[in-house]
């Protein structure tokens, strides 16, 4: 089953970041069994150039492969679709008609504005277009972060883009803007969250977040929250290191005291 069908379905999916640009670390991730992973342009060390390399090394893992571009302009839309991206994800929208320029990226003509070409990675370099672009409105996925006050005025209207499949909130972001930064349990944020699950949840479509550590599933869940990220490839590396080292020398500490 796709990754779109199961968000549309209402199923709860499963992801994390890839935010070092690492085709290894993007298949230790993707084998590992998430449903969906987010190989981050925007924020993480990679560029459009090692883009290619992880959509490979993803491709016979479970997880479906989404990416975050730098804006909405549709340009960087086209690059990532082009080489097999399953979604998009478009942070910084503030407005109505950027949220529109974003969706209209995602589709082909009469349905967006995505440019054509059919010598591309994504339709098996041109022999099957025909069949890649009949069902790409049913497998591309669309997701547009929630981390601006100005997007908070228009949550209907963003919701209801027939293109948008995913409001997904930016903690960081969001919790910025609000001026509560980190403030997760902050009035003004939770306030947020909820206007925005509610103005999803109407338009019979998903909303997403990355959480801070994987104890907070439960809160976002009950509130109705289905996409659901946590961790990256930088932190589970940073982590692995941390834990391990912590656990050699606490040995070598057992060690050097029952020899004195």
């Amino acid at each position: 089953m796709g990754l779109k069908k199961m968000i549309r379905d209402g199923e709860t999916v499963l992801g994390c970041w890839l935010n070092l640009g690492s085709s290894i670390t993007a298949e230790i991730v993707g084998q590992a069994g998430f449903d969906w992973v987010l190989i981050d342009i925007e924020h993480g060390a990679g560029s459009e150039q090692d883009l290619l390399h992880q959509l490979q090394a993803l491709e016979h893992t479970p997880a479906a492969p989404v990416v975050r571009v730098e804006s909405y302009e549709r340009q960087r839309f086209h690059r990532a679709l082009d080489l097999g991206a399953e979604g998009i994800m478009c942070p910084q929208v503030r407005n109505i008609k950027e949220a529109i320029i974003a969706a209209d990226a995602l589709h082909y003509p009469p349905t967006g504005t995505r440019g054509i070409a059919k010598m591309i990675r994504a339709s098996g370099f041109g022999t099957k277009f025909d069949e890649y672009q009949q069902d790409s409105v049913d497998n591309i996925i669309g997701i547009l972060q929630i981390e601006t006050v100005d997007i908070l005025n228009c949550l209907d209207e963003v919701a209801n883009l027939e293109a948008i499949d995913v409001l997904f909130i930016g903690p960081s972001d969001l919790s910025m803007a609000l001026g509560v930064f980190g403030e997760f349990d902050h009035p003004r944020f939770i306030e947020a969250v909820t206007d925005t699950v509610k103005a999803a949840s109407k338009a019979g479509k998903a909303t997403g977040i990355l959480l801070s550590s994987p104890k907070d599933f439960q809160k976002y869940h009950q509130m109705g929250i289905r996409v659901i990220a946590c961790g990256a490839d930088g932190v589970f590396v940073n982590q692995g290191a941390r834990n391990t080292l912590a656990e050699l020398i606490s040995e070598k500490n057992v060690s050097e005291s029952a020899r004195t």
